[in-house]
């Protein structure tokens, strides 16, 4: 399976590895990470969930050709976050990219710069015509970064029973994008 590595001077992207278990678990164990994530309420407290998560991630990088990263600091390797997309062939609004970080680095740009890494990614190696990213309509944090990544609120819908407002971005405003900020 090829999963590709991304890299800035402060993180990598890179796929998910048995090692980040506990810092996994640690990250969706974490109420306020997983505050607009969770619609039944629960967080994640034990190592399988994490291992049935990283499973998922990995199955759909095989099935699909794309999926979420380990967003890892650069220096240390340790687990910061994840980043990267989701489409399962059900019920799904579309290609999601979503992002995920530890609060000790909230509040640094590490969720958009990630994010915009894995954008640019996703527009260069699938050749999609849109991206989307399915937020909570309470979490502000991330309705910014997405604003921040070019994407436009497209309209009110519903994930996992739990309301969301869907952003998106095209190709064509992705490319207007990047060339109006060279």
């Amino acid at each position: 399976m090829n999963i590709p590595t991304l890299a800035t001077d402060r993180f990598v992207l890179r796929a998910f590895r048995e090692d980040d278990v506990p810092a996994l678990t640690v990250l969706h164990s974490d109420p306020e990470v997983m505050r607009y994530l969770r619609t039944n309420g629960e967080t994640e407290l034990r190592p399988r969930q994490a291992w049935d998560y990283m499973a998922v991630q990995m199955g759909h990088w095989l099935l699909k050709g794309y999926g979420k990263w380990v967003l890892a600091d650069r220096t240390t390797d340790e687990l910061i976050g994840r980043v990267g997309y989701f489409d399962p062939p059900y019920e799904w609004p579309g290609l999601e990219l979503g992002w995920t970080l530890s609060r000790r680095v909230w509040g640094q740009g590490y969720a958009t710069e990630a994010a915009r890494l894995a954008l640019d990614w996703g527009f260069e190696t699938l050749r999609t015509d849109e991206i989307i990213s399915a937020i909570n309509p309470d979490n502000n944090a991330s309705i910014r970064v997405a604003e921040r990544l070019g994407q436009q609120y497209l309209r009110d819908d519903q994930l996992n029973g739990a309301p969301c407002r869907i952003y998106g971005l095209t190709r064509q405003g992705w490319h207007k994008r990047r060339h109006s900020h060279s």
